[in-house]
């Protein structure tokens, strides 16, 4: 996907994974040739994009962009593995920081998880989450639905970080080429 600094009311937000305001280091070229990028992740569908900034565009680790805004002139969608190891290490705090701000989000999977085939439920994607627990998580959410991490923790015997165990199967579908399932990770 590529585009330009549209300013697009549409645009995806990312956060910020690494900024190199100079270039990538192992790029040969006079330093008048570089342009600055940054590595980011977005918000909604976790995908990677190494982004062109504008000479005026600043950003820093941790902030909050628009993909497509006056700071970002081009963003080219790519794989865990291209991202340089600085923005590999930011990762996983950024999307730490993406699910404790919209737990809701992740806490409604818990609730609204379906059946992906006869065998096999959603919930049974999530780490550490065998036939009993997902039981219990279906028993549970029958009394109603989940308020918070803290209360599906307190609700359901065994699962003691519901938060850790989303962000693990988030990482594992970013970092994965291979997987036939994702359930947070935007395929394309």
């Amino acid at each position: 996907m590529n585009g330009a600094g549209e300013g697009d009311s549409e645009s995806p937000t990312a956060v910020v994974l690494d900024h190199l305001p100079h270039g990538r280091t192992e790029d040969d070229r006079p330093q008048y040739q570089k342009q600055p990028l940054a590595y980011v992740v977005t918000v909604e569908g976790f995908r990677l994009f190494e982004c062109v900034c504008s000479e005026d565009g600043d950003v820093s680790i941790g902030d909050r962009v628009p993909l497509y805004a006056d700071v970002i002139e081009r963003a080219n969608q790519i794989a865990y593995d291209d991202l340089p190891s600085g923005a590999q290490s930011e990762l996983e705090y950024a999307i730490d920081e993406i699910v404790a701000t919209d737990e809701r989000r992740f806490v409604d999977f818990y609730t609204e998880a379906q059946p992906i085939t006869t065998r096999l439920h959603a919930l049974n994607l999530l780490p550490g989450i065998g036939k009993k627990l997902r039981n219990a998580i279906l028993d549970e959410r029958k009394r109603g639905p989940f308020e918070s991490f803290e209360d599906l923790s307190e609700r359901v015997d065994g699962l003691h970080t519901p938060r850790e165990v989303v962000l693990d199967r988030i990482l594992e579908e970013i970092r994965e080429d291979d997987l036939k399932y994702r359930i947070f990770v935007d395929d394309d």
